[in-house]
């Protein structure tokens, strides 16, 4: 799910949004001799022709990059989407950095960027302040006593940015999350979704597996608890870990876990606020909406209702001190990287060497460029907008864009098995769909948020009060539907299905992706596969459920559903089979919403591949047809070397299949057999019937 990152998850890797997965938007990449570039085309270098295609799409379109590709030490994964990352956080950088030296006026954006910049990076005034930033906030937390002021600390922590609906696990010092978005059946105005959480670890398998893997993981992470403890001044570090360990580990068990998230009908769930007390007696509601400002609200969208039912129990049946260790224990975590080295340094041993094998911490310098992109997005990406991405590039993505929506057109139309009362429901979704390239038409505003030059914790510290306010008071207002979620800057896509709208940031928009030079073929099947990718989230297990509105209906027949239902299942079914590890396969069920985009994507981006040619033959490259590099730049898309510990990480928490698979899709496509010569026997064939087709 996507999510912005605390300041301390920043420090390890970025955000996990709906294209690609999280390890894969890296900040830098390291090669032994880096591809170039250079041919506007595929990138031939990097394939190893030695492997029939059929066997090994994925090795054959990236095996020679594989092979001479090292991970860098300060990350988990390196990939195309890591170099195209690269070059915008390169961009992103220089653009920080040239703020931070000028000499803006006081308030305006621009000074927020340089202060913010150069608070965290002055290393020397966090260590001279040592953890008395953090006092203030461990002595509210020492003072509590009773259930009641249990409760009003829980919802004074209470903290938004977060959207189920992009694959976002919630992680917070409190046991809920909100999230503000239209309402599943009121999508004109902002409503109040609230969300399970309260977890350290990534998923809830993490405290509850109990292969070898996890019970080291869970051994390391009681340790790091007590380290955490100690580093901050506590008496009794290991039996405070203990205790926050064994809370942690019964919070997972109310948890639902990622594959039933992906049901929207089980998250359809209005609770009135009088509901909650009977529903999930325990924590005192009422003092706890009153805290998180939140006491006028009539009625709130309740994700996950056993979560809330049991973490509220828990409140109630776990004694208050062990509460407290919590929320001390999370107060330190969510400020460690700002808080003196030796915090910064332990946090990272556990989450990133430990969690995701990354053996070595970025330079601060790039921490800092994360921390103001993640903070103050929309004011540095207005600035990387206007620099970086030209409006012919931005009409040209357009063109791309409605050539690949007409594709879909065409395919709803042609759909033998779907009554023409549900394709007028599909064709309306495609007809009202707002696509944004490049950059939103209206910028987040950060007025109100004070930023100072030596201040870096408060910085942190104000930034989610302020995020959390400016969300509050969106509740009951009307919809923006074109508002963005993501910043230009970012090297990825999102379906926002409450909105039936897509964003397609500038840095996507790029090389490898999107080469103005390069043939159509590359383009639709690189590029093209992205757009087609978000545009079929529109109907998708997620997006299907929801009308041309943004409203959550029911708009198929029963007979159309259930094939559609047996279609899907069907490469749920496939994506079972796949083992990245002895001991671990991929949840097709849990993947599924990205598994369908990405047969559907590919399926509408070769239709606009096709329909751009004018029935002319595509021009070869070094032999290749013109399908042929369609299908290459695809595969290409999933270039990737993965560290073991990210990769498992992925499997149990990720709703993306890795890149491998991925590269795989290709096997459901006919096209493609035709294009290679795939036969019976090969690795990768399968029988028309079982190819799963379905948009």
């Amino acid at each position: 799910m996507r999510f912005r990152p605390s300041i301390n998850f920043i420090a390890i890797t970025t955000a996990c949004m709906v294209l690609a997965p999280s390890f894969l938007l890296a900040h830098a990449q390291t090669t032994k001799n880096p591809p170039q570039q250079e041919m506007h085309g595929i990138n031939v270098a990097n394939m190893d022709r030695s492997v029939t295609p059929g066997d090994n799409f994925y090795l054959y379109a990236n095996g020679d990059w594989i092979k001479r590709t090292a991970i860098p030490a300060d990350r988990a994964a390196v990939g195309v989407f890591s170099t195209l990352d690269d070059t915008a956080n390169k961009n992103t950088a220089a653009l920080i950095q040239e703020a931070a030296k000028a000499d803006a006026p006081a308030g305006s954006n621009a000074r927020k960027i340089a202060d913010l910049y150069n608070s965290y990076m002055n290393e020397a005034a966090i260590e001279a302040k040592g953890l008395t930033p953090l006092h203030p906030q461990l002595a509210a937390i020492a003072a509590i006593h009773t259930q009641r002021e249990l409760a009003r600390a829980l919802g004074q922590s209470l903290r938004a940015d977060v959207d189920p609906l992009n694959n976002t696990n919630f992680h917070t010092a409190n046991i809920f999350g909100l999230w503000v978005a239209p309402g599943f059946h009121d999508p004109e105005h902002y409503n109040p979704y609230l969300l399970q959480g309260g977890l350290e670890l990534p998923d809830r398998e993490y405290y509850l597996g109990d292969s070898a893997h996890m019970k080291e993981i869970q051994a390391k992470y009681q340790a790091h608890v007590s380290a955490m403890f100690r580093l901050a001044g506590f008496d009794d570090a290991d039996g405070r870990a203990a205790r926050v360990i064994a809370l942690e580990q019964a919070i997972a068990k109310t948890h639902t876990s990622l594959a039933d998230n992906e049901d929207i009908h089980k998250a359809d769930n209005t609770w009135k606020r009088a509901d909650f007390a009977a529903k999930a007696p325990g924590l005192d509601w009422a003092e706890y909406f009153r805290a998180a400002g939140l006491a006028n609200q009539a009625s709130f969208i309740v994700w996950q209702p056993n979560a809330f039912t049991g973490e509220s129990a828990l409140v109630a049946s776990t004694p208050v001190g062990t509460w407290k260790d919590w929320l001390a224990y999370h107060a330190i975590e969510e400020y460690a990287g700002v808080l003196p080295k030796a915090l910064a340094d332990e946090r990272f041993d556990f989450f990133g060497k430990t969690l995701v094998g990354v053996p070595q911490q970025r330079p601060r310098w790039q921490r800092g460029v994360f921390v103001v992109d993640d903070l103050l997005g929309d004011a540095v990406g207005k600035i990387y907008a206007q620099r970086y991405f030209s409006p012919e590039a931005k009409a040209a993505a357009q063109a791309m864009v409605a050539n690949i929506i007409a594709a879909y057109r065409v395919r709803i139309e042609a759909l033998t098995w779907m009554a023409p009362a549900t394709k007028a429901e599909a064709e309306a979704k495609l007809n009202a769909l707002y696509v944004g390239v490049g950059y939103p038409e209206t910028w987040h505003s950060y007025d109100g948020y004070e930023v100072k030059p030596d201040d870096i914790f408060g910085n942190i510290q104000r930034a989610g009060t302020f995020r959390y306010r400016q969300q509050v008071a969106r509740l009951g207002k009307p919809v923006d539907r074109k508002e963005w979620s993501m910043t230009p800057q970012t090297v990825n896509a999102v379906n926002l299905p409450l909105q039936d709208a897509l964003n397609f940031p500038a840095a996507i928009l790029q090389p490898p992706f999107f080469d103005a030079k390069a043939p159509a073929a590359v383009n639709y099947g690189a590029i093209g596969s992205v757009i087609g990718h978000e545009i079929s989230h529109t109907f998708d297990t997620e997006g299907s459920t929801f009308d041309a509105k943004g409203r959550l209906r029911d708009w198929w027949t029963p007979a159309d559903l259930a094939h559609f239902n047996a279609a899907t299942a069907k490469l749920a079914a496939q994506y079972d089979t796949y083992m990245p590890f002895p001991d671990v396969h991929v949840n097709g069920r849990q993947t599924l919403a990205e598994d369908i985009a990405d047969v559907a994507g590919i399926s509408a981006a070769f239709d606009g591949y096709r329909a751009s040619l004018g029935g002319k033959v595509a021009p070869e490259q070094d032999g290749f047809t013109g399908d042929q590099q369609f299908f290459i730049a695809f595969g290409q898309n999933w270039g990737s070397k993965v560290r073991p510990a990210a990769l498992r990480r992925q499997v149990m928490t990720d709703p993306h299949a890795p890149a491998e698979y991925r590269a795989d899709t290709v096997r459901n496509i006919d096209a493609w057999y035709a294009a290679f010569d795939v036969k019976p026997g090969q690795t990768l064939y399968l029988t028309p019937p079982d190819r799963v087709r379905i948009w």
